[in-house]
């Protein structure tokens, strides 16, 4: 079965959730995810060749199961659990945070990628060393992401957020006024400063995080066969090579940087 981005097919309609078994009656996987035009390197529609870090993953699952990989679009991030417990999808991924309170919901497999909650400025604002410091902000986030639910943890209130920007949009935030302030994903942030170098990291908020792909609690044999996969992709050398494909240089740096403590 020849699989790639081409296969890689839209769905709007519901349908019921299923486990392994009835995936693969289904000859379907079905994907739900938020598409990010500017920060691609998850989960992008843009090129055949680099559809994204977590796409070419689960096109290789999809292969390995002998079913079709259909991606089902998600308006935001905070839809994208609701969407997985309807049955609307059968898994979610796309630089998904596998946090405590997304944890009550659904489950979710072995780490895919790490990563940490990062403060961001834009010269020539000065940098944010410290969450008191944070305070004093206009901070930016986006509603629904793990982001969002590292300022509350951290003490923000609410109403110092600005939750309405959407992906891709906190860098031209920065740069208008907008916002003084912005959390990020630190390997979207690492990325987003070689394309900005008026860009500025500070302070961390809360632990390492891990990126992982969200299944419905009941569904024990899709996820004991993705934790298989992602264990043979460790083993192959494959999720090194994808590694370096999407985050180059910055790979190291961002694999020390979001496990330091």
């Amino acid at each position: 079965m020849r699989l790639g981005l081409a296969a890689l097919l839209l769905v709007t309609t519901p349908v019921a959730g299923a486990d392994l078994a009835e995936v693969k009656q289904r000859g379907a996987l079905r994907v739900v995810g938020v598409l990010d035009v500017k920060e691609p390197e998850f989960f992008s529609l843009k090129s055949q060749a680099s559809p994204g870090f977590d796409v070419e993953i689960l096109i290789g699952f999809a292969k390995a199961q002998r079913v079709e990989l259909k991606l089902v679009p998600a308006e935001g991030w905070a839809g994208l659990v609701p969407a997985l417990i309807e049955g609307k999808a059968d898994l979610i991924a796309g630089r998904f945070a596998a946090t405590p309170q997304r944890r009550r919901a659904i489950d979710f497999s072995q780490e895919v990628f790490p990563t940490r909650t990062v403060v961001v400025t834009r010269k020539p604002h000065a940098g944010v060393q410290t969450l008191e410091g944070l305070k004093a902000e206009r901070v930016g986030s986006i509603a629904g992401t793990s982001m969002y639910e590292a300022l509350l943890a951290a003490g923000i209130p609410p109403a110092k957020i600005d939750s309405s920007l959407s992906s891709g949009e906190l860098s031209e935030a920065l740069r208008s006024g907008k916002v003084t302030a912005g959390v990020w994903w630190l390997e979207g942030a690492l990325q987003a400063q070689r394309r900005d170098p008026e860009l500025s990291l500070g302070v961390v908020l809360g632990p390492p995080e891990s990126l992982a792909y969200g299944v419905r609690k009941e569904d024990q044999a899709l996820l004991a066969a993705l934790n298989q996969h992602l264990q043979v992709l460790r083993s192959s050398g494959t999720w090194n090579r994808l590694t370096i494909k999407y985050f180059g240089d910055a790979a190291p740096v961002i694999l020390k940087r979001a496990r330091e403590e």
